[in-house]
């Protein structure tokens, strides 16, 4: 039998605008500016990837996944694309950092290695599709009012949570929540996010100031870099407090975790640099006693398809921030994971991620193939 090596790759950017700008405390995000990677062999097999680069979080943009993947595309091709911890491995050699450009090489890998195997991603990691899966939602930063009425019509939708964006100052955070629970009801799931936002002081007075409002917890109350804070911020917070733009890789989360710095994780493709080292964060969590999450930045359906598999393969992750596709004003994904409603996921199973893009959408974009 001949063997399969990968032959070509398609690095292609996806634009997709938002149907309203969101708002966070690191800035505005407009549209979706995407990559998605296609690794050919030269059997039947392609297996297909994205990341969704945020620049102010993980110092990528859209112009340098799309350059640097020229690169990675040369150094892969002409080896075996089912030997993911070696293919890894060099690319980790070859380029320091870029885990959103380099969690898009390795969602394709695992694409085409499921699909090698026949079956559907999740099984290959061991994992059943027998989870009920909810998303929450999130508001962007605004005025009291506006997130107030937001919050009222997801709740209305059905999602089972809603996550809020602050990291401004105490009494402008203090106020949105407040206006929230009032209209919300004392007991609707209310989770925020800082998004490094505060310093040490105003993280714990912020948070002190929220204990009323009964919060299920905190992501990334001060900036990412100061781990010693965290811990202070974490034994004097009412609040749990979850690590977010802290926790890139596994090597992070060793070390959060052994600082005794956050409650959970958010683990996010576009920051581990995709399945392989998620599958290590939630492994040292696991051992840690530490629940995770899922969260995204801009992917489209697919990314958020790839991850369902991950959650279907990791019951230690309990929260499920998976909306980005939600607030895009355009869906080019065929197959993979189904809105029901309510913040409902399903997946019907489907040989390796499950799904594809619209060819005429990726058509009408700029690519290269290498």
């Amino acid at each position: 039998m001949e063997n399969i090596i990968i032959t070509e790759v398609e690095i292609i950017k996806l634009n997709l605008p938002y149907k309203e700008p969101f708002v966070i405390s690191l800035g505005v995000i407009e549209s979706a500016t995407n990559v998605v990677i296609k690794i050919h062999t030269n059997s039947e097999l392609t297996g297909i990837g994205e990341c969704a680069p945020f620049v102010t979080i993980v110092g990528e943009t859209q112009e340098t996944v799309f350059e640097l993947s020229k690169s990675v595309a040369r150094l892969l091709k002409g080896k075996d694309p089912f030997a993911i911890a070696d293919r890894l491995a060099e690319i980790d050699r070859a380029i320091a950092g870029n885990y959103t450009m380099k969690s898009a090489f390795d969602m394709a890998l695992y694409d085409l290695l499921a699909k090698k195997a026949q079956m559907p991603l999740y099984k290959l990691l061991g994992g059943s599709n027998t989870r009920e899966i909810h998303t929450d939602m999130t508001i962007s930063i605004g005025k009291p009012e506006k997130v107030a009425k937001d919050a009222l019509a997801f709740k209305k939708a059905g999602f089972p949570a809603i996550k809020v964006k602050l990291g401004t100052t105490t009494k402008a955070d203090v106020a949105r929540i407040k206006a929230i629970r009032k209209a919300v009801g004392a007991d609707y799931p209310i989770r925020i996010d800082a998004n490094q936002g505060w310093d040490t002081v105003t993280a714990i007075n912020t948070l002190t100031a929220l204990a009323q409002f009964n919060i299920e917890h905190c992501e990334e109350p001060i900036p990412k870099w100061n781990n010693r804070e965290l811990v202070k911020v974490r034994e004097r917070s009412p609040i749990s407090i979850m690590a977010d733009e802290s926790v890139f890789d596994h090597h992070d989360a060793f070390k959060l975790a052994s600082m005794g710095a956050c409650d959970f994780f958010n683990i996010k493709f576009s920051k581990s640099g995709g399945i392989f080292n998620a599958l290590k964060i939630n492994a040292i969590a696991e051992s840690a006693g530490i629940k995770c999450q899922v969260g995204c930045m801009s992917e489209s359906r697919y990314a958020l398809t790839a991850l369902m598999h991950f959650v279907l393969a990791s019951k230690n992750v309990v929260h499920f921030d998976m909306d980005s596709s939600l607030m895009l004003a355009e869906d080019p994904v065929i197959g993979g994971i189904q809105y029901q409603g309510k913040g409902k996921w399903t997946l019907e199973d489907a040989i390796g991620i499950g799904a594809g893009f619209d060819e005429d959408v990726l058509n009408s974009m700029e690519s290269i193939t290498v």
